[in-house]
């Protein structure tokens, strides 16, 4: 059985994505304000998006910004590449926890407020010459 379990771990090491990549957990931005930025630099050049991202007057660009410079890092450090032939081959953004809190109004009534979060992954490839 121990000899099964090694194999499917070789198995997966050989199968694991080898390309650059990074993810942000828990920001306090909704998924949907987040996405509205995702769309506008998805496939575009990395070095690119992060231009563009300093230009954006939105709450979510200041952590994509540091997710998407995260990855290029991991790229140029970790794997060796070169920065200026990274592209942002996958970017997107799951719903993360919901934090649910009362607003007291009038006549001894409340609301509820609804703060969101999101996780934001980034993935990156080398462009194909």
């Amino acid at each position: 059985m121990a000899k099964r379990i090694k194999e499917k771990a070789i198995a997966r090491k050989q199968n694991a994505d080898k390309r650059p990549s990074a993810k942000v957990t828990y920001v306090g931005v909704s998924p949907s304000k987040v996405r509205l930025v995702l769309d506008l630099i998805r496939g575009k050049n990395a070095e690119l998006a992060l231009v563009m991202l300093d230009g954006m007057n939105n709450s979510s660009a200041l952590p994509i910004r540091k997710v998407v410079a995260s990855a290029l890092a991991n790229a140029e450090n970790n794997l060796g590449m070169n920065k200026s032939d990274m592209v942002i081959a996958e970017i997107y953004c799951t719903p993360g926890p919901t934090l649910k809190r009362l607003s007291i109004r009038a006549r001894g009534k409340a609301d509820r407020i609804i703060k969101r979060s999101s996780h934001i992954t980034v993935i990156l490839d080398q462009v194909k010459a």
